[in-house]
């Protein structure tokens, strides 16, 4: 014999207490976005996924990204590319921002230490004589 029941196959229907709705909501939640991931990436197409709990909190999956899909839906005659370069442009431009932000901090720290160092070598040579 079998020691477990194995994956039971559950009755499709709604989960009357709140809690366990959530909870099992929560579980299933990553298993959806991945699905839907693969669909995208199978197909090559766009894909927007939104869904309101009954509490009203909406959950939303987009690839490449909810905004790009919200506005081609929006926007049906904008062309394919249009619509997908965008968050990759848009990603880049953030990178590049905060890339640049710690060159500064970085650079400025330099400074601050070049400025240290003059002042012990003077210290130095102020003691040596």
């Amino acid at each position: 014999g079998q020691e477990t029941r194995g994956k039971q196959k559950i009755e499709i229907k709604i989960i009357k207490n709140e809690d366990d709705r959530l909870i099992s909501f929560s579980k299933r939640r990553t298993g959806i976005y991945k699905k839907i991931s693969k669909l995208s990436t199978i197909c090559g197409g766009e894909i927007l996924f939104i869904i309101f709990l009954l509490a009203g909190k909406p959950y939303s999956f987009g690839h490449p990204s909810v905004e790009s899909v919200a506005k081609r839906f929006l926007n049906p005659n904008q062309p394919f590319n249009k619509t997908t370069d965008a968050p990759v442009e848009a990603y880049c431009k953030v990178r590049i921002n905060l890339l640049v932000k710690d060159f500064n901090e970085v650079y400025d720290q330099l400074d601050v230490l070049k400025e240290k160092q003059k002042a012990i070598d003077l210290a130095q040579k102020s003691h040596g004589t």
